[in-house]
Order: structure tokens, then sequence, then C-alpha cells
């Protein structure tokens, strides 16, 4: 591989990632051009890795794949098989069969991507060229928060959200929940704080921290900078250096009651926060009022109550639980509930089971701002949404690994 080969690949994989996950938002106010675009954009960023993944294997023929820790990965699959048999009793079959279809082309996706990066990964090492998906993650999600906050600058009406009865403004406009849009910038800060471990070239890194903490501070979801707060006590931790450490921290407190008053407690409402925006009592409505209907197998993929929304009483109607962990209950009873902890417990192993440093720090980087969205907002397995597919690369990216080929032997380059 000449570094002209590896340059154009990492380009390519940092650019496939982008578009993957810009697949995600809604690009037109149109419904139709949306979901043509989000077809488009999905599968041909499919096809274009698959195009890598077949130039990459010409040229190392002897290296095979084999799935190292297999559980997650089984359970996911025993999860969506159950979401399939659920079409069976599913109070909307279509909706349940579209959301069923999307997670498991993200899922088809994130498995060849992470087969893709191990085999780029095992060539450009060979050839001493540095290569991290830590890399490729921050260089492809940094560039989205950009054109949100320069579309912010040039035309707030269609780049912000009103809330609060219009007296706040988020980024995040009609093209994506600024909830999620905090989290992928935390997602992207996870990936460069990875990412500044290791690299020599400081600078590119310091203006995608200028551009994603802009971002996420012009989101203002309190989710997401509790995240990004984990993550940076959790690096700080990782850190030798007792002076960075005291630093951060002290920074961090000073920080602190700038960032509840501006953000956490907005206008000054307080019980607005203490009920998680009103969630608690529509959780509360939905496990004693709406779980009791359907306990066991639930009202199938994707699906809250037998009609559209769920609605009680005493809280807002609402057609997502804005829990992970409640929808699944809701979506597939008990049972589902029960082989989504088996999965998550094997994730979790094997990622603590895993001896590589840099992987590791990209997995905490990543997983912590998706499971923490995941109790506020759609999850790792809600409807449809680039959480679901951060989740299923780290899924993979533990239960794969490269193997040589009975009949091969490998060969050190001579050195020069």
């Amino acid at each position: 591989m000449t570094e002209k080969t590896y340059t154009r690949i990492l380009h390519f994989l940092t650019l496939i990632v982008f578009f993957k996950v810009l697949g995600y938002f809604t690009l037109s106010e149109n419904v139709a051009i949306t979901r043509v675009l989000k077809i488009i954009i999905r599968f041909s960023m499919t096809g274009f890795l698959l195009l890598i993944y077949q130039h990459l294997q010409k040229t190392d023929k002897q290296t095979h794949f084999e799935l190292e820790k297999p559980a997650g990965l089984f359970w996911y699959c025993a999860y969506l098989f159950l979401g399939l048999c659920s079409l069976l009793w599913s109070t909307n079959k279509g909706y349940s069969a579209l959301q069923l279809a999307m997670n498991t082309e993200s899922l088809v996706f994130a498995y060849l991507f992470i087969k893709t990066y191990l085999l780029f990964e095992k060539q450009a090492k060979a050839q001493d060229f540095e290569v991290r998906i830590s890399h490729i993650f921050c260089y492809g999600i940094t560039p989205i928060l950009l054109i949100f906050i320069i579309g912010f600058l040039i035309n707030p009406d269609k780049f912000l959200r009103l809330t609060h009865g219009g007296a706040e403004k988020r980024l995040g406009g009609y093209l994506m929940n600024p909830n999620e849009l905090g989290m992928l910038a935390v997602v992207g800060l996870g990936s460069l704080l990875s990412e500044l471990k290791f690299a020599s070239k400081k600078l590119g890194l310091l203006i995608c921290f200028a551009i994603l903490m802009y971002g996420l501070v012009l989101t203002e979801s309190r989710s997401s900078m509790i995240g990004l707060l984990l993550i940076i006590l959790y690096f700080i931790h990782k850190s030798e250096n007792v002076k960075i450490k005291i630093g951060v921290l002290a920074c961090i407190v000073l920080a602190i009651p700038v960032v509840i008053n501006t953000i956490f407690i907005k206008q000054g409402d307080l019980e607005e926060v203490l009920s998680m925006t009103g969630r608690l009592p529509f959780w509360k409505a939905l496990l004693t009022e709406g779980l009791p209907k359907e306990p066991i197998f639930g009202f199938g993929y994707m699906r809250i109550a037998y009609t559209e929304h769920f609605q009680s009483a005493h809280t807002y109607a609402g057609k997502m639980t804005h829990n992970t962990f409640i929808q699944v209950l809701m979506n597939l009873g008990f049972v589902g509930f029960t082989i989504i902890l088996f999965q998550m417990f094997y994730t979790l192993r094997a990622f603590a089971q895993n001896a590589d440093v840099a992987k590791g720090l990209f997995f905490v980087g990543m997983f912590i701002p998706i499971i923490i969205n995941s109790f506020t907002e759609f999850g790792i397995f809600g409807e449809a949404n680039f959480g679901i597919l951060f989740y299923q690369f780290l899924l993979c990216l533990f239960c794969l690994e490269l193997q040589q080929k009975k009949g091969f032997k490998t060969h050190k380059k001579a050195a020069h």
C-alpha cells in the first residue's frame, strides 16, 4: 500500500461516515423528498464501502475474519429476530417492518464497515502508517456540526428550533432533534479525546474541538453535557499527568454554576428539570397503564400502544417513550427486555476483555453519550437513529478478529 492509496482510503472511509450519519437527518421539509434522499444516501454508502472492501481484499487474500466474541452479535440478532416475529401481532405491521428493515440495514453496514476498517488497519500498519478509528469518526462528524453552525449564522430560522414557547432557541431546527445533535457532538468529542492521546499533529484536532464544543453549547442539550462531563472525567482518570488532572477538574468546577444556570435550569424552571421535562410522569403512565396490557411480547416492534400514540389522563400523548429500555418493554415485552440485557452484558464484557488501548478509549468515548441519550431520547434500541448505528459499530468492533488463512505464512517487511 502506497502513502497515496492509504490517504485516499482514509479519506473515503471518513466521507462514508459523514454521509451515512447525514442520511439520518431530515434533509427536506418535504417528507417524500427526505425519504428518497435517505434511501439513496444510505444504500450508496454501503455500495461504496463494499467497493473499498473488495479492493483491500484483492491485495490481502490470505486474511479472513472470525467472530472472536460472537455472543453480543448473537443476542442482537435474537433481538431483531423477535422484532421480525412481532410483525405477527404488531399494532401497525407496516411501521414495525419499516423500522426493522432500517435497523437491520444499519447493522449490515456497521458489520461491513468494521470488516473494511480492520483490513485497512492491518495493511496500513504493515507499511508503518498510523490508522485509528477515532480519527475517522472525529473528522467524519465535525463537518456536520460545522454545517449547522454556518447554517445558524446564515439562516437561523432554518437551523434553530424554538422551545419553551419561543423563548429558547436550540441548534437543530427541523433537520434534527437538538438532543440528538448534541449527542452527535459529544460522540465526536469522545473520538477527538481518544485521538488526542495518540495523534502527533494536534492543530486540526483543536479546530475540531472548538467546532464540536460550540455546536454542543448551541444545542443546549442537558443529557449531552452530562455525557461530555463523564467522558472528560474518565479520560483524566486515565491520564498520568497530575497537572492536567488538576487543571481540568478546576475548569469543570468553575464551569458547573454557569452551565447549570444557562442550560440545565432554563428560565429558572427547576420543576421542569426535576420532572425531566415531563418524562417521569409519562414513564410512570407507560409502566403502570400501558405495559400491563401486553407484558410478555409487547405491542410489536417500535410500537407502544394499540393506537398511534400512547394516551393517559395523567400525562401528554406520545408516539415514543423517550427511554430506550422502556421502549423495548413496550415494543417486545419482558421477553425482549431480557434479550437486550443479555446483549448489553456480552457487549460490555467484550469491551472489558479488550487489550487494545486505542479501541478501548474509542469505545468509552462513543458508548457514554449514546447510553445517556438512551435514557431520555430514542436510544440504542429505539426508533431508527444514528445512535443505533454507533452502538452497532461498537458491537462489531469487538466481535470480529482478523485471522491468517491456513497454509499462509506472515512475512515481515525487510528493513531498509
